[in-house]
């Protein structure tokens, strides 16, 4: 796979003027971006719909925790948007996973990835809400949960990467955020990695938001993170 292709810029923006520019910026090197819930809340759908006009692939990560029957009108919405990846809570369970899968068997393109453990919790934080597994371990039980209910893959931490990998097998997408460059600061992320480390490890695309989108250069800050990908 072409490090480019591995690679997906978050769009962390709370306003379209501030998205639009670092698309701008990034022109046709990035062909991949995430849309959260901070810029999908502040300027709605249409965002969604420019980038895949535009040829982008979308990864709407909306970390979807609802009755079945909300996930799956949900991830229907986002099919016939034209995303590329879409994210439900590994914590909602089995009939979440299931429903959101097979919501999306209409959008051949459409991949549902469960999220794990989300990277800003700590073992401390998992015991506050009553599970009492270190978070390793919760991760690799909610990764086998949504590969049985039919789930493409999962957002997961640099540091689980490697165990997923075995659990999982080679076919799953292991998409990772909390990744920074050497030096970088890992922000609010409780267990980070590198790009590089993330895909030695095996995952299959990782997430870059302020290497890239705050730097005083976005284009360096990309040709900076695909370097470090390179064989």
């Amino acid at each position: 796979m072409n490090p480019t292709s591995k690679i997906i810029v978050a769009l962390d923006c709370d306003n379209r003027a501030a998205a639009d520019a670092v698309v701008e910026r990034l022109g046709e090197e990035c062909g991949f971006y995430k849309v959260g819930l901070e810029l999908l809340t502040a300027v709605g759908p249409e965002i969604v719909k420019d980038l895949v006009a535009r040829g982008k692939e979308v990864f709407l990560d909306l970390k979807l925790f609802e009755i079945p029957n909300s996930v799956a009108s949900a991830v229907r919405v986002a099919g016939s948007l034209g995303v590329s990846m879409v994210t439900v809570h590994g914590m909602g369970g089995s009939s979440i996973m299931s429903a959101a899968v097979e919501a999306a068997r209409d959008f051949p393109s459409l991949r549902v990835l469960a999220l794990t453990v989300v990277t800003s919790m700590t073992d401390a934080d998992l015991e506050d809400i009553g599970v009492d597994d270190a978070v390793d371990r919760q991760v690799l039980r909610l990764a086998r949960l949504a590969q049985k209910a039919g789930c493409h893959g999962v957002i997961a931490s640099p540091q689980d990467v490697a165990a997923l990998r075995g659990a999982l097998g080679p076919g799953a997408l292991i998409v990772t955020p909390g990744v920074t460059l050497p030096g970088g600061s890992p922000a609010e992320h409780a267990r980070p990695g590198t790009p590089r480390a993330a895909i030695d490890a095996g995952a299959s695309h990782v997430v870059v938001g302020r290497s890239v989108t705050r730097a005083a250069d976005p284009g360096a800050g990309f040709r900076l993170v695909r370097a470090s990908l390179a064989p």
